[in-house]
């Protein structure tokens, strides 16, 4: 849900509006009659967008880097492994404070796979507002064929090409440095680390830092990894015509009316449900997106695409075009990483991603900052805290007392998500975007304090329908009394 695919090979201008409403809700949604004769102007035959293979290629970003001097045996204050949107925003971030950075990555000027969707107050309130190359002024959530929520926020999608640029300009501009390699060992010693790199290269700091993602083997764990999964299957796709309002992106489409000729998939969509997330670039041009918000074991993309296939079908949706796919699978809560350790974490290795939404980028780009001026306190003062010492200051500067029992919370969310099926998801979201819009919006940031996480919670409850209430008191007991027991002992 909250990644995207590589950016699209034009620039559309950013569209704007202003509703009159946060959240309108439509008891039932009449169809104008064009939408209707257009939804059953189904082809007999529609091919199925998997037989088509995808255009993109590979890019690269333009920009002279400064890079580490295999011949310089001097230490660097910091070194980052990985230049994902994590780990370039904390080396500017860093480097800021006049603070040594070498960034390691095999091909630091490749672009990401994976581009980004944000709520645009986010990304305005980072001063990354100039990194969104295309917003829709309202969302659209399918709760079923018969209700639908429009929220009054409005969704961007992120352009990698200007982000990575914005950041690693930001970073050339302050003096980081990069080393173009593969970090394959890390060595640490009393009060410094060395990082072995495939290249044969060996490069030393006194901080560590793993950007690198969820596959990273150098973040230690000390409980079991027993996470969520969000999986999704999207294509950025030419088509003939598609039935989306260009004003909108639909965030949620649970509908599974597509799936009325397919009783195995309609079975297993009861159980375990997936819906559209949808950006309408143009009449011609949109990405699709089925996911599954989340699931234990992960759902598999076989079962993803198939569904997919069936959505597009019924909507007669026909797919000229691949221009770019892209494959999906996002951790989700679990425990964080063991704390402190001698390694620090940023991003997914940090456990950064919200256990409830699969959202990470936005919440990286503001905690960045936040870790920067904690590791400038130690590196960058006449004191020069290293060692242990460092390792437990990095660590509990980016998870405070708080931002532990919020994630706790958080996960709570997830573990309730787990147990629901589709018609369950469907009201505990129809009920959830019923609520003040400074909670929902609030939850979705993870902006809110453990306090109003409570009063979101009693609202919840109260403005649920019967069956959802029936819902939360037989399937939430055992999460919430593991969510209670792991804030007893955060606080003692």
């Amino acid at each position: 849900m909250g990644t995207l695919l590589s950016p699209l090979v034009f620039s559309p201008s950013t569209s704007s509006a202003t509703p009159s409403s946060s959240v309108s809700y439509l008891g039932k949604t009449r169809t104008p009659a064009s939408r209707r004769k257009f939804q059953h102007r189904i082809h007999c035959r529609l091919e199925s967008f998997l037989d088509l293979k995808p255009e993109s290629k590979s890019e690269f970003l333009d920009v002279d880097l400064p890079l580490h001097d295999t011949a310089d045996r001097s230490k660097y204050d910091v070194i980052i492994i990985g230049s994902g949107p994590a780990g370039l925003r904390l080396a500017e971030s860093i480097s800021i404070y006049g603070i040594r950075v070498c960034c390691i990555d095999p091909s630091p000027l490749s672009m990401w796979p994976n581009n980004y969707g944000v709520w645009v107050d986010e990304f305005q309130s980072l001063g990354l507002e100039s990194c969104i190359d295309k917003s829709w002024p309202m969302a659209a959530v399918y709760i079923d064929d018969n209700k639908t929520r429009y929220l009054d926020r409005p969704y961007g999608r992120v352009s990698r090409e200007r982000l990575k640029k914005k950041l690693m300009e930001g970073c050339v501009s302050h003096g980081a440095k990069f080393h173009k390699a593969k970090a394959w060992e890390i060595v640490h010693k009393e009060f410094e680390a060395m990082v072995s790199c495939d290249d044969g290269s060996e490069i030393k700091g006194s901080l560590i830092v793993d950007a690198s993602g969820f596959a990273s083997t150098f973040i230690e764990y000390d409980k079991p990894r027993k996470y969520g999964y969000q999986i999704a299957h999207g294509i950025l796709a030419e088509v003939e015509e598609h039935p989306f309002d260009l004003d909108k992106m639909v965030l949620m489409d649970w509908r599974d009316s597509h799936l009325g000729n397919e009783p195995y998939l309609r079975e297993g969509n009861k159980k375990l449900p997936t819906f559209l997330y949808a950006m309408p670039f143009n009449s011609n041009l949109v990405f699709l997106e089925e996911t599954s918000l989340v699931s234990r074991p992960a759902l598999s993309y076989k079962e993803i695409k198939q569904r997919m296939v069936a959505r597009l079908r019924n909507l007669g949706i026909r797919v000229k075009r691949v221009i770019e796919d892209e494959k999906c699978l996002i951790p989700m809560g679990g425990p964080l990483p063991r704390i402190p350790q001698s390694v620090m974490g940023i991003g997914g290795t940090a456990g950064l991603v919200h256990p409830s939404t699969g959202y990470m980028v936005a919440r990286t780009m503001a905690l960045a900052p936040i870790l920067a001026s904690v590791i400038a306190e130690c590196l960058g003062s006449t004191r020069m805290i290293r060692g242990n010492q460092l390792h437990h200051r990095v660590w509990n500067g980016l998870w405070t007392l708080d931002r532990k029992c919020t994630r706790e919370y958080y996960s709570f969310g997830m573990e309730t998500l787990l147990k629901l099926d589709l018609k369950g998801t469907r009201r505990f979201f129809d009920a959830f975007f019923d609520l003040d819009p400074y909670y929902w919006q609030g939850f979705l940031s993870s902006k809110l304090s453990l306090r109003e996480l409570a009063v979101l919670s009693l609202s919840l409850f109260g403005r649920a329908s019967n069956p959802s209430r029936l819902d939360i008191l037989t399937k939430c007991p055992l999460p919430l009394a593991k969510m209670v027991g792991k804030l007893a002992l955060e606080t003692v």
